[in-house]
C-alpha cells in the first residue's frame, strides 16, 4: 500500500505538510496536549486515512520514547496495566473492523472519534468539580475499549487516557508519565498489524519517518521550553475549535 513513498519522491509540498506534522508529534509529546490532533486530519487527506495511521504511528513512538526519557521514574505502572487489557480488546477489534472499511467510512471513523474526543474533553472541563461516575469501577472497561478503538482507528488514544488520568488526580509529572508509558507499551503493540495486517507501514514509509525525525526533536525541543509560557485554558480552546473544523473536513471530502 505504501511501498510508492519514498523520501525523494515526494513534493515539496507532501515535504512540507509531513515535516509540520512531525513536528506537531514533537510539540504534543512535550507537553502541549492535543497539538497532533490538528495534523490528524491533514494527514488523512494527504495519504488516505488509514494509510495515515502507519504513517503517523512512528512519529508518535519516536515522542513518546522522547517523554519517557524524561518522565520514566514518575509512570505509575499500576494505572497502566488496569487499562493496558481492555485497550488490547479495542485494538483487535479495530483492526478487524478497519480492514474492511473503505477509505470513505474509514475517515468517517476517524472524523466521529475527534468529535467524540472533542466532546469529552468539553464534558469533562464541565465536570472537572465531580468525576465520581468517571470513577466508578464499570466504567474502567469503557475507557479502555473506546482508547484501543480509537488509537488503532486513527492514533487518537490521548484525549480518552487523558481523561481517565484526570479522573485520578495524578500530579504533572506523573500525569505525564504514565500517559507516555501506557501510550509508548499500545503503539508498540499496534505495529504488527500495521505491517502485516493493514499494510500501512512499509520500509519506504519507516524511512520516511527517519528522515523527518530532526522536525520531531525540534518539535519536542521547542514544545518543552514554550509550553509553560501559553496559557493553558486559550492553547485548549483553540485546539479543540481547530479539532472540530478539522473533523467536519474529513466528513465532506
Amino acid at each position: 500500500m505504501l511501498e510508492f513513498i519514498n523520501p525523494m519522491s515526494l513534493t515539496w509540498s507532501v515535504w512540507t505538510i509531513t515535516l509540520s506534522i512531525a513536528f506537531l508529534a514533537g510539540l504534543s509529546k512535550s507537553g502541549m496536549k492535543g497539538a497532533i490532533m490538528l495534523g490528524i486530519p491533514v494527514l488523512a487527506v494527504l495519504y488516505g486515512a488509514r494509510e495515515s495511521t502507519g504513517i503517523l504511528l512512528p512519529f508518535l513512538i519516536m515522542g513518546d520514547l522522547l517523554a519517557i526519557r524524561f518522565y520514566w521514574k514518575h509512570a505509575q505502572w499500576r494505572h497502566v496495566v488496569r487499562l493496558l487489557p481492555w485497550a488490547v480488546v479495542g485494538v483487535l477489534v479495530a483492526v478487524f473492523v478497519g480492514k474492511y472499511l473503505d477509505d470513505a467510512l474509514f475517515r468517517v471513523c476517524m472524523a466521529s472519534i475527534l468529535l467524540m474526543s472533542v466532546v469529552l474533553i468539553l464534558w469533562n472541563d464541565v465536570r472537572k468539580r465531580d468525576n465520581n461516575l468517571l470513577q466508578h469501577p464499570r466504567v474502567l472497561p469503557l475507557f479502555g475499549l473506546l482508547g484501543g478503538f480509537a488509537t488503532m482507528i486513527g492514533n487518537l488514544a490521548g484525549p480518552v487516557f487523558s481523561l481517565y488520568l484526570l479522573t485520578l488526580k495524578l500530579p504533572k509529572k506523573e500525569f505525564i508519565g504514565t500517559g507516555a508509558m501506557f501510550y509508548l507499551t499500545l503503539n508498540f503493540f499496534k505495529i504488527p498489524f500495521h505491517v502485516w495486517s493493514w499494510k500501512t507501514i512499509s520500509l519506504p514509509s519507516a524511512q520516511m519517518n527517519l528522515v523527518m525525525l530532526p522536525a520531531l526533536l525540534l518539535g519536542f525541543f521547542v514544545g518543552s521550553r514554550i509550553v509553560r509560557l501559553i496559557p493553558e485554558s486559550a492553547y485548549r480552546y483553540f485546539v479543540l475549535i481547530v479539532t472540530f473544523i478539522s473533523a467536519f473536513t474529513l466528513y465532506f471530502k
